[in-house]
């Protein structure tokens, strides 16, 4: 493809439409297309990037292998385009402020004036461009956050206006994505909420190519309602989508491509194309598997932002993946490690239960509900997964209850225990800034032969994303393996304990990494891959 496309997509009305998985899906269908394609995400809040945002506002924070911290939304387009992103692929409007101050600081812009134009749009122009410097993609897929209208981000609705002025009318394309909500008391669908939205990008002075209408509770688009629609935002009606109420995400792309969404945005841009589909027949399978599984487990998930479940949505995702490569359906039990500590009803709170997850996290809140899960699973040989802080609890766990260190902790929990097995780790020490300065991206991990990670991987050397400041602490080492803690995986050049594992148990595995961050729905992460076989096995 000579020429590279560009395709930008607005979400208008509410947030939290899908914007991310429309982009997502149709990167997925492209790329089944044979077409190179990469997407990227600019965020319009004033923080330079998440990593220090409450996931009770945010969600999760999603660590690219360069080690950016990323919004949420990278993570659907890593698992559905089956591609690796960096730092290039996601901006907020916090980066590119705080980039043009300090090229105004350097005197690099020879002492004019500093403006939104053409200073900050040029600024996102250049971001967006950046992400195909190399010229590798045919076409790059932005996805503007927020809400059509919002003042923060007018700067990068302008940016891209001037940008398909420059790449050509021809060579770009909007996809607007929009709410349709059903009215209970007049019973119908109303479109107003869509006109007024595409008004609002009118006045910005872009159009767009494409609606993708947002539908809930079966109340479905209908050719009606399509030509209304078109009529009024100025759109073909043929260029009218609906994104329905689906059980699963990855039905989206199965639902867009049935209504020739992706064959529109390639008439559309004028691309040419002879290959047929490689990955339908895949999704078709994988959906297929997820309704109708074999098995269903139950797994506990022991954390504190149980009532925002986005906090551990790429677990969650993993999840998903690994269930239909088991064909199993996995029912999620929300066990609150901070209500654990006041009642100690283990016997109700684990109650069939197949498996047992401790996930990331930072602070004391609920910590030793954590640690008392992760005893429960190793006394009652119940399937074990801990990750970063969950594989810490193991480790505080065992050395409290196996190796007689009576109140063994981390210091990021009691800086004066008299056993500090988790400890921070020396890089860290004399930090002082919260942003951007934990242990952040791809490391790599030799594993030992004889264990259930190498099981799992079947390689000597991995590779996985970390984001944390602590870490297990060497002098307590030898104790630990002397009584039975098994260290099956190791950053040698850091000398850093990766992976520990409990071998007196059906499967109990603790990773300072986040693996959940490296699953697909084109490949499942092995850990989580034998996490659930192994609670299967011990179900039955």
């Amino acid at each position: 493809m000579k020429e590279k496309k560009y395709i930008f997509v607005f979400g208008g009305v509410i947030s939290g439409l899908g914007k991310g998985i429309v982009a997502s899906s149709l990167g997925y269908l492209l790329k089944s297309l044979g077409m190179k394609v990469t997407i990227q995400k600019l965020d319009p809040y004033l923080n330079v990037d998440p990593g220090t945002m409450n996931p009770y506002q945010h969600g999760e924070v999603f660590v690219l292998d360069d080690g950016s911290e990323t919004d949420l939304d990278l993570g659907h387009y890593e698992r559905f385009i089956d591609e690796s992103l960096t730092k290039h692929n996601t901006t907020s409007s916090g980066r590119v402020y705080w980039d043009v101050l300090e090229k105004e600081r350097k005197g690099d812009y020879l002492g004019q004036t500093i403006q939104v134009i053409p200073h900050i749009t040029d600024e996102i122009k250049r971001r967006i461009k950046r992400v195909n410097k190399s010229n590798k993609f045919d076409i790059v897929i932005t996805e503007v956050g927020g809400t059509v209208g919002d003042i923060e981000g007018q700067p990068f609705y302008e940016a891209i206006r001037q940008m398909i002025l420059e790449v050509g009318k021809k060579n770009s394309l909007v996809i607007h994505t929009t709410l349709l909500p059903f009215i209970e008391a007049a019973g119908e669908i109303k479109t107003k909420p869509t006109q007024h939205s595409v008004m609002t990008l009118r006045e910005i002075g872009l159009e767009p190519d494409i609606l993708v209408c947002r539908t809930e509770h079966n109340h479905h688009l209908t050719n009606k309602l399509k030509k209304k629609l078109a009529l009024f935002c100025n759109v073909e009606d043929s260029h009218v989508f609906e994104s329905p109420d689906v059980d699963t995400i990855y039905e989206i792309p199965l639902v867009l491509y049935n209504q020739k969404f992706d064959k529109t945005v390639i008439d559309i841009l004028g691309i040419t194309n002879n290959r047929k589909h490689t990955q339908i027949d895949y999704l078709e399978s994988a959906i297929k598997t997820y309704k109708s599984p074999k098995h269903e487990v139950t797994i506990a998930i022991c954390g504190k932002y149980n009532s925002l479940h986005d906090a551990y949505k790429s677990i969650l995702e993993a999840f998903i993946h690994s269930g239909i490569f088991n064909d199993a359906k996995i029912n999620i039990k929300w066990v609150d490690t901070e209500l654990l500590e006041k009642n100690m009803d283990f016997k109700n709170s684990f109650k069939g239960v197949d498996g047992i997850l401790i996930p990331g996290g930072f602070g004391d809140r609920g910590i030793e509900g954590k640690i008392m899960s992760a005893q429960y699973s190793r006394e009652n040989n119940i399937p074990f997964l801990g990750i970063c802080l969950g594989m810490q609890c193991a480790v505080i766990e065992f050395a409290r209850n196996i190796c007689s260190m009576k109140d063994a902790n981390s210091t990021e929990f009691n800086q004066d225990t008299k056993y500090p097995v988790i400890d921070l780790m020396h890089s860290q020490k004399g930090v002082k800034d919260k942003g951007a300065t934990m242990r952040l991206g791809q490391y790599s991990c030799n594993l030992s032969k004889d264990s259930n990670a190498y099981n799992a991987y079947k390689e000597n050397d991995i590779n996985e994303r970390h984001r944390h400041r602590y870490e297990f602490n060497n002098k307590y080492r030898d104790q630990l393996k002397k009584s039975g803690l098994s260290i099956s995986g190791v950053n040698k050049k850091l000398d850093l304990v990766e992976i520990i594992e409990y071998k007196n148990h059906n499967w109990f595995v603790g990773v300072q990494f986040h693996p959940e961050l490296k699953s697909r729905i084109v490949e499942v992460h092995p850990l989580f891959k034998d996490f659930i076989a192994a609670t299967i096995k011990y179900k039955s």
